[in-house]
């Protein structure tokens, strides 16, 4: 039997009842991530990005939460990319917020629309200038013969653009994931987790109910 078989805990930090919810999803959302911030855990706007391919095939990978608004949540990468390719194709996306220090989740289900070009120019140049080279250097998710050549290209770029405001490129892009569905998971003790999903309406109400763990 598998080592991993022994590797288990009890989830003793906190529930999560009806009287704890927000009828809107994303206030409740923002109050969560408030603690994971105020808690100093590692990175805690970062979320699984899920997308699949035209033959049906998922695909993750991990990027930073850069914006919430009313309308849902943002995140910027190369338009190249295989997660944009696949969202070109397919914009039904989910996310994933893992808070494991805090014995908490949220998963969102929802598409994905691409941001306007002000949005982007207005986030690109905000970046730091070698963030900015390097979301210019990287050809993302395409394959490269080396990191020698990746930081040669990086260097001839820095010294392009040693003077003055790098140009937003063409390629580089964002998106807005709409929720359609967002689920809230507290870890409880016995493995009888609270959790609670959040599914739109028509009417743009939330739909509220408990799930078995």
């Amino acid at each position: 039997m598998s080592e991993f078989n022994q590797y288990r805990r009890e989830y003793t930090l906190g529930s999560l009842e009806e009287q704890d919810l927000n009828p809107d999803p994303l206030a409740l959302f923002k109050e969560w991530l408030a603690v994971a911030v105020d808690s100093k855990i590692p990175d805690p706007n970062a979320m699984t990005v899920a997308t699949v391919d035209a033959s049906g095939q998922p695909s993750k990978r991990i990027v930073l939460l850069k914006d919430l608004n009313a309308e849902g949540f943002v995140f910027y990468t190369n338009l190249g990319s295989r997660k944009a390719q696949e969202l070109a194709t397919n914009n039904k996306v989910s996310l994933h917020f893992p808070w494991h220090m805090l014995e908490r989740q949220v998963r969102v289900c929802g598409v994905a629309e691409p941001l306007s070009r002000t949005q982007v120019a207005k986030y690109f140049l905000s970046r730091p200038k070698d963030s900015q080279l390097g979301a210019i250097v990287s050809k993302q998710s395409q394959p490269i013969s080396s990191r020698e050549m990746l930081l040669t290209q990086f260097a001839q770029m820095k010294a392009k653009f040693a003077h003055g405001d790098i140009p937003l490129p063409d390629f580089w892009g964002g998106f807005l994931v709409k929720p359609q569905q967002i689920e809230f998971w507290q870890g409880g003790e016995h493995r009888l987790h609270d959790r609670f999903e959040y599914t739109k309406q028509a009417s743009n109400t939330w739909q509220i109910q408990r799930l078995n763990p």
